[in-house]
């Protein structure tokens, strides 16, 4: 016999099943009204050192403990806009409680954490616990080929070329057919498409962020969590799954010991539905901006310059500021912010960093003279930060214990002329609580940028079960400790970078106000980045830099002020060696930003030229709206005309208008009001850009 129920809002209900002889699973979906059976695999996933997998594999999925489960109880509520489920099974000697949260204003999301309880009188010893689990195909039958047009959309990220992405046929060599003559089986493959990410940088090299899609259907996922993480795509005799989850003992070291009593809380992980992957990511659009910590920033966005990015590059004086300072203030800029280097004395930057002292040989004058001139320009202070990490050249490496630090077997771990603070420590939290407010108290700072440059690895072994038992807890302690932050200075703004953006998570994102979203230096190369940047973060918080040079002619001025211009608005650049003409285009798109920080806070995102690609001529990015659209449109080169694919306003009458840059040739177009499609003509440059406005 089974039984089940249905949970979930308007947009999105589930559908879970259970037996007397069967876990809990996740059995269908009602999407809109329309029902969708999905292949139903256990909802809670967990390998122990005394049990594993079934077969024996290196999956998070298929567990035996999994299916040792039973159903408890359930219980709904319905409080400050969120729907919370919370689901309890139990085992001999175990429990598993999944919450499920749904919010009013994100109803096609849902979010999901998983606690382990221990309680019998033995000792777990946790290897992995999945935040979720659940299959994505419809019900089949062994011998069919369930995955058949199924796409796995995923993107990948390296400094200087983050999120780029791609969409593949998930039957092939990832997932062959590997047999059929014996589809009776009741062995299921061993095989899975895992994506892992070790240590603090959650984006260097995978994204935590990915999505499955077939004609009709498509689910979007995000890991929520600023360290290890792994989500894995799979196949049974029955269908596809994906399971999604924080660190694992196989992938970065982590072990977790529950003793009778305790429990253990996975990291959160979000999912959504849509008929393709562009409509799950406008649903975690949704949820982003549901779940972020209320904050004036949220919908103010401030245009930033910051003096780094091809200008000053690490080497702040008073005399190269100045000039900067009258040029920023006069394009529009309300927050500068003084980057790498301004607490050095010493002319190498890198490794001095930690205590967080105004340099004397930089600023003559005091730092102080430097912070006055912003304020008396108009604009709000800012200074860069590094705060997790304290140079091997600092007096802070001498003054704090070494337990205030990770470590393995009683040594520090240093990484590029840097030590990494233990935020589980209360004087590495003394530390940087006192930097911050004295920063704030002493010059008025108003905006910190945070950036993080090192990754220490898989963690301390210093008070944890396991190496990566001590880095989750130092990254729960690193969120902990933002928030701290924040509840005490709540108007002050924080951007999280990262080498650009290695460290791009919800996580963090939920409580920060903006990302730099690179370190990429050649202008003509960054737009394949601001273009797939809303797919990981909310528009409003993608900060890709805008760094025009003098040196440069009128369309790549242009060029480089549409990268920022559908994000958050991320200046820099010599403005003061700018002719008068140069500095009034670039004030022509701060205003510009400005009065697209209402549809951009907004928008949802989608790309008409595709998936952007690293190499490919064209890039866009469109921002969908309610009754207009903006798109940006990027050439690099090759045939002057390209077709942007709009089959949301096909059938539509569409008006198509500049919005930025007014002062350069007209791009001309032509819409296929049948076809959804729209054919731009780029003009005589190479190398040009437009931000157009798409009337309907």
């Amino acid at each position: 016999m089974t039984d089940q129920f249905s949970w979930g809002s308007g947009r999105l209900e589930f559908g879970f099943a259970w037996g007397d002889d069967s876990p809990v699973r996740l059995a269908g979906l009602v999407r809109d009204g329309a029902a969708v059976p999905l292949h139903a695999v256990p909802l809670v996933e967990v390998t122990t050192a005394h049990t594993g997998n079934t077969p024996a594999a290196d999956r998070i999925s298929h567990t035996e403990l999994g299916l040792a489960l039973r159903y408890a109880s359930h219980a709904e509520e319905h409080t400050d806009g969120v729907r919370r489920l919370v689901l309890r099974q139990t085992a001999p000697g175990f429990e598993a409680v999944v919450t499920l949260e749904v919010f009013d204003a994100a109803p096609a999301a849902v979010r999901s954490r998983v606690e382990i309880r221990a309680t019998g009188d033995q000792v777990l010893v946790l290897r992995s616990v999945a935040s979720w689990s659940s299959g994505f195909t419809r019900p089949g039958a062994a011998g069919e080929d369930n995955l058949a047009g199924w796409h796995r959309v995923q993107g990948v990220s390296d400094w200087f070329g983050e999120g780029r992405w791609t969409r593949t046929p998930l039957r092939g060599n990832d997932f062959p057919r590997l047999s059929t003559e014996y589809a009776h089986s009741t062995h299921d493959p061993r095989g899975h498409h895992s994506v892992t990410s070790d240590g603090t940088w959650s984006t260097g090299r995978h994204l935590p962020v990915a999505g499955v899609e077939t004609p009709g259907l498509a689910f979007a996922w995000q890991i929520e969590h600023n360290g290890a993480w792994r989500w894995e795509l799979g196949e049974d005799l029955q269908g596809g799954y994906f399971t999604l989850s924080g660190p694992t003992d196989a992938d970065s070291a982590w072990t977790r010991v529950v003793r009778p009593g305790e429990s253990f809380t996975t990291v959160p992980a979000t999912v959504t539905a849509g008929d393709d992957f562009t409509e799950a990511v406008a649903a975690l659009t949704d949820f982003r901006r549901a779940a972020r910590r209320p904050h004036p920033d949220n919908a103010a966005m401030p245009v930033v310059f910051n003096d780094y990015m091809n200008t000053l590059l690490g080497d702040p004086t008073t005399e190269k500021l100045l000039p900067l300072i009258t040029t920023a203030a006069e394009v529009g800029a309300e927050i500068f912010c003084i980057d790498a280097g301004w607490y050095d004395d010493g002319g190498d930057w890198w490794p001095s960093v930690g205590e967080w002292r105004p340099s004397t040989t930089r600023f003559p004058g005091g730092l102080g003279e430097v912070i006055d001139a912003i304020r008396a320009a108009g604009m709000v202070p800012g200074l860069w930060l590094e705060p997790e990490v304290i140079g091997v050249r600092s007096p802070m490496a001498q003054r704090l214990p070494d337990e205030a630090f990770l470590q393995r077997h009683g040594q520090r771990l240093i990484e590029h002329h840097r030590y990494h603070l233990d935020l589980r420590h209360p004087a590495a939290v003394t530390h940087l609580d006192g930097v911050v407010d004295r920063l704030v108290a002493e010059f008025g700072i108003g905006f910190f940028k945070f950036d993080y440059n090192i990754n220490p690895g898989p963690g301390t072994d210093l008070n944890a079960d396991s190496v990566g038992d001590g880095l989750l807890g130092h990254n729960r302690a690193h969120l902990a400790w933002l928030d701290g932050v924040l509840d005490r200075h709540p108007g002050l703004v924080i951007e999280n970078c990262s080498s650009g953006a290695m460290r791009m998570d919800f996580a963090v994102l939920s409580r920060l106000a903006m990302q730099s979203t690179s370190d990429q230096q050649e202008f003509t190369k960054y737009p394949p980045i601001a273009a797939a940047a809303p797919i990981s973060l909310l528009p409003e918080q993608a900060a890709s830099w805008a760094y025009p040079q003098p040196e440069m002619n009128d369309e790549e001025v242009a060029f480089c002020l549409v990268t920022g211009l559908l994000g958050r608005f991320y200046v820099s650049g010599h403005l003061n060696r700018m002719t008068e003409a140069q500095r009034a285009t670039v004030a022509t798109a701060v205003a510009t930003a400005k009065q697209l920080r209402e549809s951009i806070a907004a928008g949802h995102a989608y790309w008409p030229a595709g998936l952007p690609d690293w190499t490919a001529p064209w890039v866009a990015l469109g921002l969908r709206g309610d009754g207009e659209d903006l798109v940006s449109v990027w050439r690099r080169g090759g045939d002057a005309t390209t077709v942007l694919h709009l089959p949301h306003l096909a059938g539509r009458d569409l008006r198509v208008a500049t919005v930025f840059p007014l002062d350069l040739p007209e791009w001309k177009t032509d819409w296929d009001r049948d076809a959804g499609t729209l054919t731009v003509q780029g003009g005589d440059a190479d190398i040009a850009a437009r931000t157009l406005r798409l009337h309907y």
